[in-house]
């Protein structure tokens, strides 16, 4: 009788967890021009971009205001323009509209005389009273600068500031980056990590007509599985330089994001061993079987922000639409990043702790976090 009741309770757990993941199967699969889903099943945080589905999301604060800077999904990574998305309190978001349109389908103007076409993965950054778009335009990274975070933008050049062909790999995924003395640098790169000091004027790298020259390779790489594929982010913090990537294919469900860490903003980077260097994953749900079934899944592309004036940070990064999405229909999520003391000791820099993709950064009913009055 034992044995009957406890076949009966398994069968009964197993039901109630096919249950759990049947009610995520989508009805319908999304379409490039669908909205994000109203309502999601429990432990499926509500993205914080819901009128679009959008990718690699560059977040900054700028005065009193948080912007996301994404690239819109479109079919086959096909965007031709850029929208920025503002915020008070990382909670509520408003998309303030068109910020540069490369083909001129969206606002009947074209922006950028070179390329019209693959509009991805834009870094930005304010110095000096201009705000500097640093985005990829047909696999070339161009720069375009505004007054205001929300534009009119205006393509600096007229060029490339990286053209494609300049180094291995694709120039894309820019991350601008200004150190403590105010020297600013621009990171980028699929494949290879490459890294450089941009000039005063923010718009020219530094080596004049020489300057491919002043560009370094700081690619990491660590024993174990795994390499550097893309989406270089970086950010100090006590001191310590990190640099956080995505590693896989964009496509792929386990689309995941790692980190090292540097005395340098040219490297070396040193990356915490094994799996330790993972903060960013699909998450760990599985079936009645016990094989992996997450539902949280291509968690990669991302960037960091630390709350002026506080020691509290988030990473804003990109999933597969809940339901059914894929590489190339997503969601922009936003979650609490922290870090823990190093086990190595009190003389390393603190570690980053896994991101929890299953719970939301705010509770319901919270104010969020506003950028604290200066």
């Amino acid at each position: 009788m034992r044995h009957i009741t406890l076949k009966l309770s398994l069968a009964l757990l197993a039901a109630c967890t096919l249950a759990t993941f049947a009610q995520t199967a989508p009805a319908t699969k999304p379409t490039h021009g669908d909205k994000p889903a109203a309502t999601y099943p429990e432990g499926v945080p509500t993205p914080v971009i819901t009128d679009k589905f959008a990718a690699d999301p560059h977040c900054v604060v700028i005065g009193d205001t948080y912007y996301i800077y994404p690239t819109v999904d479109k079919e086959n990574w096909a965007t031709t323009e850029f929208n920025v998305w503002s915020s008070k309190d990382l909670i509520h978001w408003k998309d303030e509209g068109v910020i540069i349109d490369l083909a001129g389908k969206a606002t009947g103007k074209q922006d950028v005389s070179w390329a019209n076409i693959r509009a991805w993965a834009p870094g930005v950054v304010a110095k000096d009273g201009k705000v500097y778009d640093y985005f990829c335009a047909d696999t070339n990274i161009g720069v375009a600068v505004a007054d205001k975070p929300t534009g009119p933008f205006k393509d600096a050049l007229g060029k490339p500031l990286v053209p494609k062909g300049a180094f291995r790999g694709q120039m894309i995924d820019p991350c601008p980056f200004i150190d403590d003395d105010g020297t600013p640098y621009l990171f980028w790169g699929n494949g290879s990590l490459y890294a450089a000091k941009l000039n005063k004027d923010m718009i020219s790298i530094e080596g004049g007509d020489n300057w491919k020259a002043s560009v370094k390779t700081i690619t990491p790489t660590w024993q174990g599985g795994g390499r550097f594929n893309e989406g270089v982010f970086v950010f100090k913090r006590k001191g310590t330089y990190y640099f956080s990537w995505s590693e896989n294919d964009a496509r792929a469900d386990n689309y995941q994001c790692a980190y090292g860490t540097s005395t340098s903003p040219f490297g070396p980077i040193k990356v915490p061993t094994g799996n330790a260097r993972l903060f960013l994953e699909n998450d760990k749900r599985t079936d009645a079987a016990g094989k992996a079934a997450p539902v949280v899944k291509g968690t990669g592309h991302h960037s960091i922000i630390n709350v002026p004036g506080t020691d509290d940070w988030y990473v804003i990064y990109h999933r597969h639409a809940v339901p059914g999405g894929n590489g190339f229909i997503r969601e922009v999520c936003l979650s609490k990043l922290e870090f823990a003391p190093n086990p190595a000791g009190a003389d390393q820099p603190d570690i980053i702790k896994p991101v929890d993709v299953v719970h939301p950064a705010f509770p319901e009913g919270s104010k969020g976090e506003p950028v604290p009055a200066k």
